[in-house]
């Protein structure tokens, strides 16, 4: 769970040097998180983290239609094209067999109605197909609730958002000079604990060990701050652990309870857990969750992926190794919680579609996007969400990527449109992750337009959540 957008958890979106690393929980999420992360698919942290998901439409200069014959008179006044769940499910196929992807789950949801699509096996070596109710980690998609919570907090009264963070833990570097908003947005400069190495060696080496949020902190707070509160944008971890405990704080409750009590029970989220620190294990059904190598190439894309390497797991010859077990008390409020398609589907629908916040924090939550990087017009982050524009479409979303899962989750207000995707490998050996490039190609083929190239002109983008 590197640093939205994209980790993904490491959101909440790249490529080696961008981010759209959506919902990024484990590394150094530098440039673009669209979330997603989403589309830039070029590469989430520039210096240090691989290329993550990172914002299709970078690429693109113009929106199209991707739609081989002239779109119907309904498919334009709704922006969406009639689904096609044979084409859906092809595209699914595919993507795995392109990247070895050992199981993806897609659950779409339109006006048209609800659409599934899923392939491969939750388990190597097993037959066990995914479904909507299977459970995975969803790693930085959990930065959309822990800001919903304090947005919660705020429409209460309990905080402003223009309060320091020192008013809460005044032990934070600079703390007088950060505000929770720029916690929220990604903006407060703080080191990411999860750019430091004993992360990855942890979790390589001790995956079930617990970690407090103190040592979380500690390993933040050893490092001096990127740049002054405010200057920039930079993802980074450390901001939803402060947070997290500030919810605590102000609930005077774990924040499992907080979460539960204020967003799961409430929409019924039944399959949604916030799980206890002492626990690595993820509630029946799950899927396992796969990486090759150790966990530092996901987080900082070192060492990369190699084409032997690539050729020996095509070959039968290189097995990814299996990090379902790793302890997510590492992520705290970053990225640890458990869920379903079906109830991330519910998730996103209620959160960017006003039925969490009143209007007015719904209006302040929306708003708060910004251009995460001036040379990419495309992506943008707010109070923990990321924004991708689509064509005409501005679509909310977040990506969670951690050892074992990438994942995306979005919704879009103008079409009505719910889209879930995760896969059990983090990242393909390709140096591309997953879900960030699945989807890509759904947006691509169910949008009357598309800011990507058509497929002839120009290769597929490459990846870089959230």
């Amino acid at each position: 769970m590197k640093n939205h957008p994209l980790w993904v958890f490491y959101h909440p979106a790249v490529t080696p040097c961008s981010r759209l690393r959506i919902g990024r929980a484990a590394g150094r999420r530098t440039a673009v998180v669209a979330t997603a992360m989403v589309l830039t698919l070029v590469g989430a942290a520039c210096s240090s983290t691989p290329a993550e998901s990172t914002s299709a439409t970078t690429a693109a200069t113009s929106a199209r239609s991707t739609s081989t014959a002239p779109e119907s008179a309904s498919e334009s006044a709704s922006g969406l094209k009639t689904i096609d769940p044979a084409a859906l499910q092809a595209i699914v196929d595919e993507t795995a067999q392109e990247l070895l992807v050992p199981g993806y789950m897609v659950l779409l949801r339109t006006p048209q109605g609800e659409f599934i699509a899923a392939s491969g096996t939750t388990k190597l070596g097993e037959n066990s197909l995914p479904t909507a109710d299977t459970h995975f980690r969803i790693a930085s998609i959990t930065k959309t609730m822990t800001s919903a919570v304090i947005l919660l907090l705020a429409q209460e009264g309990k905080l402003s958002l223009d309060d320091p963070v020192s008013k809460y833990l005044p032990e934070v570097p600079d703390g007088d000079n950060i505000s929770i908003a720029q916690l929220l947005e990604m903006r407060s400069g703080l080191y990411s604990f999860t750019d430091a190495p004993e992360i990855s060696t942890s979790m390589d080496n001790d995956p079930t060990r617990v970690w407090k949020p103190q040592e979380l902190l500690d390993i933040a707070f050893a490092q001096p701050p990127n740049f002054a509160p405010g200057a920039q944008y930079e993802y980074s971890n450390t901001n939803y652990v402060l947070l997290g405990l500030i919810i605590e704080q102000l609930d005077g409750k774990p924040i499992a309870a907080s979460f539960q009590d204020r967003l799961f029970e409430p929409l019924g989220l039944n399959n949604t857990v916030f799980p206890a620190a002492e626990s690595n294990t993820i509630p029946d059904p799950y899927s396992h969750g796969y990486l090759y190598g150790s966990s530092s190439t996901m987080m900082y894309g070192s060492p990369p992926y190699t084409p032997e390497m690539e050729a020996e797991a095509r070959a039968g010859t290189l097995q990814p190794k299996d990090f379902t077990d790793v302890n997510h008390s590492f992520s705290f409020a970053a990225g640890a919680v458990t869920s379903t398609a079906a109830d991330l589907g519910t998730w996103m629908k209620a959160l960017a579609g006003g039925q969490v916040l009143n209007a007015e924090y719904q209006r302040l939550w929306q708003d708060s996007a910004q251009i995460v990087n001036p040379a990419n017009k495309y992506n943008w982050y707010g109070y923990g969400i990321d924004q991708i524009r689509w064509g005409s479409h501005v679509i909310d979303l977040h990506g969670g990527q951690t050892p074992g899962f990438n994942s995306e989750a979005l919704y879009d207000r103008a079409t009505d449109m719910t889209l879930v995707i995760w896969g059990n490998l983090t990242m393909a050996l390709n140096n591309k992750y997953s879900a960030v490039v699945l989807m890509l190609k759904v947006l691509d083929q169910i949008y009357v337009e598309s800011p990507l190239p058509p497929p002839s002109a120009t290769a597929a983008p490459t990846t870089s959540g959230g």
